[in-house]
């Protein structure tokens, strides 16, 4: 899906299933934890085959929102975040990067969000809390795909993503976001990922910061 066509001088329109619902956001709005457009577009395109779709780490719901735009009628968003006065109970280690926990802080200042008045909002599960303390069991290998962009520190990284493969289907897939060698708040989600690459194939996307995991088991 996501390679080039070669050597071919023949003009091709873009085939059904990767045309997308999308939408531009200002930047004078000044939405913090945003995508890139192709990062958006990728993630959209693998919603319009997923029934069942986890996000940890709403922002302000422009990701959720376009999962919600692009998957089928019947799908069931769920999502979950930070409420502004929920900050202060978050705990971290030591290990964690302490400007990943500030920005994973500076993240979850939304109340309001990007689809609260839209008509896809019946399809979206917005859940409040610390997904450190989310019971992820009721969901377990039920979820077509999981996009895993809350805390950025070790210790959340580690947990979203051990209880995303819990909650992951056989062929179901995973997505992180900020996988870039060298940024000083993402080097946690770049430890872990690859610590964990040894025994999971994980793929990096070219020209994007996602990573990807297909379960086949």
């Amino acid at each position: 899906m996501f390679l080039p066509i070669k050597n071919t001088k023949k003009f091709k329109f873009p085939s059904e299933e990767i045309v997308i619902k999308s939408f531009v956001v200002d930047k004078s709005f000044n939405i913090i934890g945003q995508t890139s457009d192709y990062e958006a577009w990728i993630l959209s395109c693998f919603s319009k085959f997923s029934k069942n779709i986890f996000e940890f780490g709403t922002a302000s719901g422009k990701t959720t929102t376009l999962f919600a735009l692009n998957s089928p009628d019947n799908s069931k968003i769920h999502t979950i975040t930070l409420k502004p006065k929920q900050v202060d109970s978050v705990s971290f280690k030591k290990m964690d990067s302490k400007v990943a926990i500030y920005n994973a802080l500076n993240e979850s200042i939304y109340d309001d969000f990007i689809f609260k008045s839209m008509n896809i909002c019946n399809k979206i599960n917005l859940i409040f809390g610390d997904s450190k303390k989310f019971n992820e069991k009721e969901l377990s290998d039920q979820i077509d795909l999981i996009f895993i962009d809350g805390g950025h520190n070790y210790s959340c990284v580690k947990n979203d993503t051990e209880k995303a493969f819990s909650m992951l289907r056989k062929g179901g897939y995973i997505f992180w976001h900020d996988y870039v060698i060298g940024k000083t708040s993402s080097k946690d989600v770049v430890k872990y990922l690859n610590e964990i690459s040894i025994d999971k194939k994980i793929f990096h996307i070219k020209d994007t910061s996602l990573c990807c995991y297909q379960r086949t088991e």
